[in-house]
């Protein structure tokens, strides 16, 4: 009898053992998407989540893309060369001080359309049809004339902004590019998405 008792105690352990190690598992399948259920879905992030550039490796005159909501944003480099040119096209804009508020935050309505005169972020669609203009910031190109002090050009429909996103008289696009809420987290990152006063 007593020999019974214990096969019937060792495959009891058995069993019991089994049993909670299988039901671990299936409660750790359960809360692992029930806790990923909180976090925001990639649709949500897209949908409005704000977005960090590293900006540390980016050079004078050079320009990078990074995705916010689904749209590419730019953030340029500009050189000094650059900043001073911008004041010399005034008389060829559409509205040179960005008067329109819809166009860029408060802290940007300035003449550089920037926190820091040197970093310039946009939004990269154009606001005549929502193309994608090219970042062209070479001087009097052969097909953009010799007032060209460099810009964006919309290759769909022939848009025209300088390089603090103005954009020029006498061509399809409305209005200046967007400039998105940013703001700087160090002197090489940027959260874009972000006003400042909600540091």
């Amino acid at each position: 009898m007593s020999t019974v008792a214990a096969v019937d105690l060792g495959r009891r352990r058995f069993l019991t053992a089994t049993a909670t190690v299988v039901g671990g598992v299936g409660a750790a399948f359960v809360a692992v998407p029930f806790l990923k259920s909180w976090s925001p879905s990639e649709r949500a992030k897209a949908a409005g989540a704000p977005v960090e550039a590293d900006i540390s490796k980016l050079e004078d005159g050079a320009m990078m893309t990074v995705e916010w909501r689904g749209k590419p944003v730019w953030v340029v480099k500009r050189t000094p060369k650059m900043l001073s040119d911008l004041a010399t096209l005034n008389n060829q804009l559409v509205d040179p001080r960005s008067e329109i508020a819809s166009q860029q935050p408060k802290y940007t309505q300035n003449a550089n359309r920037s926190i820091k005169p040197e970093i310039l972020v946009l939004v990269g669609i154009c606001t005549h049809l929502g193309c994608s203009p090219t970042f062209r910031p070479d001087i009097a190109p052969a097909d953009l004339g010799a007032d060209w002090k460099g810009g964006f050009f919309c290759p769909c429909h022939g848009s025209r902004f300088d390089l603090a996103g103005r954009v020029y008289k006498n061509v399809p696009a409305p209005t200046n590019l967007e400039v998105p809420a940013y703001r700087y987290l160090s002197d090489s990152r940027v959260l874009i998405g972000v006003d400042p006063e909600t540091a």
